[in-house]
Order: C-alpha cells, then structure tokens, then sequence
C-alpha cells in the first residue's frame, strides 16, 4: 500500500496517536503525519503510508488553511483555550466590526512571530514546552511566516462576557505558521490581550474537509476489503506539482534510475516537478540541481 489517507483528525488525538493507529489497522510500519496539529484541534491531517512517506517533507510544508475563532479580553500562557489566564481586560463596547476586519486585513503578507513557550519547537536540543513545564523562560527563535489569505467569517462580534469578545476568521498561511500566536498579536493590534479559543484545520496539502475520511470510515473500509476507497494515490496527492510524462520507455528509465538531466525551460522556475507516466503513476519528483546551472536531479525516485 503506498498512498495518501486524507484524515480527519479528531479532537482529543495527537498527530502521533493518529499515525500509532494507522500503523495498527494497516499493520505496516512505513506511516508519517504531514504536520502536527495539537490535540484539542481537529482537522485535515494527511497520512502517508509506504512508499509515499518520502513525500511528507513536501505536504507539510505545503499551505494550510484554518478557521480560528479569536477571544479578547484574556491570554492564556498557552496562547490557546488550555492555558491558564495571565492576562486580562474589559472590552470596549465600542469595539468595532470593521475595526476587527481592519486588524485582520493587516497581518496578511509576510509577518514575523516567535514561537509560544508551549510548542514543539527546539531550543538547544529541548522542545519548547519541556522548559515551559519546567518554568524555564527561554529565548526563542523568530522566524519569518506568510499569510496568503486572512478573512473575516464571522456575521458580527460575540460579546460572550465583558472580558470575552469573540469573531471567526480564516487563515491560509505557510507551514511553521502558529495561529494561536496570531491570535495574541491580532488582539495587540486591537488593543487588548486575546488568545486561540477553538481551531479547525480545513486544508491541507490541497486536500479539503470535505475529502477527508474518519477514523471510523477506515475501520468500515478495511472489513469490506475497500481499503482503497480511503488511500489517494501519489499522482491524486501531488496535484499541485507540475507534471512532466517521459517521451518514450527508455526516458522513462533514465528517471528511475535517477539520472541528472537538463531543467526544462518552461518550469525552470518551478521547485519541483512530478515525473508521472501515461497511467498517471509517478516515478519521481525532481528539483533544480543546487549547484550546477540548467540541471535538475532527483529529490525522490518511487521506483
């Protein structure tokens, strides 16, 4: 089995979990998530199964898109809905629709953030949030993230509590992107201290909500034999690579042995090609030589 399970993570499950029990019901090693979601967020995570674990590198730096409901009025040391409140204000009743739009509409583009304390993220060798669960205050990276898309969804401002106004909003964003952070600067924009309060991740590597299967859908599948039904192949995965198809047998050979050939001029500025035969099965994906010019080598052969 080599493929793509477009999951649809559920709440309560970290993306390691998700792959432990792919491994049990497919009964093969070769599984790898394409980018963590936090446990209490649910979503688009694609699975890779066999051969297609040499592709997680490429989905998960691929672009993702989120629904992110935003509270102001009180941050979290988490930055999300878990942590405990640090900080807190009353908002204004003055507070705008338009003004929240406004703030919104100012973040897209390329953006810095630093990472939260309770992340994943190395420092020295340590994750994140080991220190942060330690008490350890340390100094964190900045990195710089883009911010493709970023709409309002939301009708009008939920005024929940005098501490807590909430709105919807949707984010396509760069891989490393951390939303909860987001969050906390939107409400700097505004003026008062916010964190995540719930997170969906709609999109991922261009697979939609509306594609994924559940855990659920899997178990149904395997007992029926179907299997196939849940598992998108390399070519089905890989819609958004340019595809190039060998002229003949013997090109095609030359691909799966992985050898260099000329870039081709009409995607010499594309990072990576989808080398893919009639039958629309991919036998590798090449990139730009890194150090000799007009070439272009192999970044992962399947054959």
């Amino acid at each position: 089995m080599n493929g793509v399970i477009p999951l649809w993570k559920p709440a309560g499950m970290t993306s390691h979990d998700c792959v432990a029990r792919i491994r049990k019901l497919l009964r093969m090693k070769r599984v790898g998530h394409t980018g963590t979601l936090d446990p209490e967020v649910e979503g688009v995570l694609p699975i890779c199964i066999g051969k297609a674990t040499k592709i997680v590198s490429l989905l998960t730096d691929s672009v993702k898109v989120y629904e992110a409901e935003i509270s102001l009025g009180k941050q979290t040391t988490t930055e999300d809905q878990t942590g405990e409140v640090v900080a807190k204000a009353e908002v204004d009743s003055g507070l705008t629709y338009d003004a929240c739009i406004e703030a919104l509409e100012s973040f897209q583009g390329r953006i810095r953030q630093i990472p939260p304390m309770y992340s994943a993220v190395r420092v020295e060798g340590k994750r994140l949030y080991e220190y942060a669960r330690e008490g350890i205050e340390v100094d964190r990276p900045e990195r710089t993230v883009t911010i493709h898309e970023i709409d309002m969804l939301s009708k009008e401002l939920e005024r929940v509590d005098q501490d807590d106004v909430r709105f919807i909003f949707r984010a396509a964003c760069s891989s490393g992107t951390y939303i909860r952070t987001l969050c906390v600067t939107i409400g700097e924009k505004l003026g008062y201290p916010a964190h995540l309060s719930k997170l969906v991740r709609t999109e991922a590597a261009t697979i939609h909500a509306s594609e994924t299967v559940t855990f659920e859908e899997i178990e149904e599948a395997i007992e029926q034999g179907q299997l196939n039904k849940c598992i998108r192949t390399l070519s089905q995965t890989l819609t958004f690579l340019p595809t190039y198809t060998p002229k003949d047998d013997e090109e095609a050979k030359k691909f799966r042995q992985g050898q260099v050939f000329p870039t081709f001029a009409e995607m010499a500025n594309d990072a990576y090609i989808k080398i893919e035969q009639p039958d629309q099965k991919v036998i590798a994906i090449y990139q730009n030589h890194p150090t000799k010019d007009g070439l272009m080598k192999p970044f992962k052969v399947f054959e």
